[in-house]
């Protein structure tokens, strides 16, 4: 059965070139990056690549959509499982701590290249789908609280703007090398106390 094969062939042959332009990405940022330079990384044929992509917009597309993909999976499985709330959102803050402090692995900045270099009608379903991840993650999260009886099930929707104001605005202190490791402290002490473990809801 040969097309199994050649699809699993296809899928390892993507993967390969998404994790190496997502390495060129964080270095570079999304202006800078040629197909050249994916293919350089990868070390693939020129050919090889423009079987899957035919440009770099089309490339860096595919990374964001696998890299959330891949962060998401990672908050589902947690919530999945029903492991205590407490060590989830913690667990959550500090791979949010940990992407702040190490911004040189990090595809922010090329994400605002991208978004900010194209028309808005060709980055709005890029916007919405990172929009959309964020939130989603951060609800899955906070739901998770709330079926295990640690929090109210108010404004949860509201919580996770704020979460998503709050770590893109450190996120853009990081990208322009203005962010310390206490102010990424005292702003994640200040998201994490706004939910009250205590008592079971959200402080007033």
């Amino acid at each position: 059965m040969p097309r199994p094969h050649n699809e699993k062939q296809r899928k390892n042959k993507i993967g390969k070139i998404v994790d190496g332009a997502h390495r060129v990405f964080c270095r570079k940022g999304f202006l800078a990056v040629t197909m050249q330079d994916i293919i350089d990384e990868c070390n693939i044929s020129r050919g090889g690549i423009y079987i899957y992509f035919s440009s770099v917009d089309e490339v860096f597309l595919e990374v964001m959509k696998q890299r959330n993909k891949e962060r998401l999976s990672a908050i589902s499985k947690s919530v999945q499982d029903n492991k205590p709330f407490k060590d989830v959102f913690e667990a959550y803050l500090a791979r949010q701590k940990q992407r702040l402090m190490n911004f040189e692995s990090s595809i922010f900045r090329a994400y605002c290249e991208y978004i900010f270099s194209k028309p808005k009608t060709a980055v709005e379903a890029l916007r919405d789908m990172q929009l959309g991840h964020l939130k989603q993650s951060i609800v899955s999260v906070l739901n998770l609280g709330v079926s295990q009886g640690a929090l109210s099930d108010v404004n949860i929707d509201h919580m996770a703007y704020h979460f998503i104001v709050v770590i893109d605005g450190l996120s853009v202190l990081a990208l322009a090398e203005a962010l310390t490791e206490d102010i990424v402290d005292a702003q994640l002490a200040i998201l994490s106390k706004l939910i009250n473990l205590k008592d079971g809801g959200f402080n007033a």
